[in-house]
């Protein structure tokens, strides 16, 4: 059941009831991989396009909200006025050509936390990645880190010994392991957190950081209301902005688990899910 939000915005209705009105939607939040992304073709659908264009042409601002650094982001037919990027880590806003303007929020994972975890992942041999700022770096690669970047699409990051890691100011973590090591590793750093939104890994991140607490400062600095917000996610990192969100709206793919905290499940990404959404929030405030 989806849960009380801030600011009491918990009391919800179906989108197909008339209260939902587009003129009341200033801003619409996109996870990536799932969602944007087909895990299929790994390309923006055609209908998703589409929903973008309406929404722009209701006056909707649109967001990116991802757990990818900005170098890690592909090329996509669709604007974005800013990013949440690293579930929350590092938000910025852009300029009219996509380029990185303003930095609104920027939270990397503390020291201690980080040399644990190196210190872990290199007794255990665990394949790992991490995002700085501008970069990412792989250290103790395998077999599944290489089943990862083909599934997702990205240039391999360069290899460094996993020691050269630990000088870095890292924003985020993937931890290439089973998901049995979870609550072990979650002991192991108590100041962070593991959404994991996939089966080879997961995402490690400060605590305090989500792609919900990316969304609060995204709307405080255009002084838009929660209530006002818009969002279509479909992994367990996707949960905090479902439940933030004025509508959080799940992907017809995501896990049961994820889809209990959205206030709409939509059809999947590879059936034109955003659109369908989308077209019914705004046709019912014709």
């Amino acid at each position: 059941m989806k849960t009380d939000k801030v600011n009491n915005v918990s009391e919800r209705q179906p989108l197909n009831n008339p209260a939902w009105k587009c003129g009341e939607i200033k801003a619409a939040f996109f996870d990536i991989d799932g969602t944007l992304l087909s895990f299929e073709t790994h390309r923006v659908s055609p209908g998703t396009v589409r929903a973008f264009d309406r929404l722009h042409q209701a006056g909707v601002r649109t967001f990116l909200s991802t757990g990818r650094p900005e170098v890690l982001i592909p090329d996509m037919p669709l604007t974005f006025e800013g990013k949440i990027t690293m579930n929350g880590a590092f938000v910025f806003l852009n300029d009219e050509c996509g380029m990185m303007k303003d930095e609104l929020l920027s939270n990397p994972i503390r020291d201690e936390e980080l040399q644990a975890w190196l210190d872990f992942a290199k007794e255990n041999n665990l394949c790992t990645m991490v995002f700085t700022r501008n970069n990412m770096l792989l250290a103790q690669p395998n077999e599944i880190g290489l089943k990862l970047r083909n599934q997702l699409e990205f240039e391999m990051p360069p290899v460094v010994d996993i020691d050269a890691m630990r000088k870095e100011t890292v924003y985020q973590i993937i931890a290439i392991m089973p998901e049995a090591l979870d609550a072990r590793v979650a002991e192991l750093l108590p100041h962070c957190r593991l959404p994991r939104w996939h089966p080879y890994f997961t995402d490690i991140v400060a605590h305090d950081n989500s792609k919900a607490r990316g969304m609060e400062a995204i709307c405080r600095h255009f002084g838009i209301r929660q209530e006002e917000t818009l969002a279509f996610g479909d992994g367990a990192n996707d949960i905090e902005m479902l439940e933030w969100a004025g509508i959080g709206v799940a992907m017809g793919n995501a896990a049961d688990g994820v889809k209990q905290h959205a206030d709409r499940v939509t059809s999947d990404v590879d059936h034109e899910g955003i659109e369908m959404a989308v077209n019914e929030i705004i046709d019912n405030s014709l």
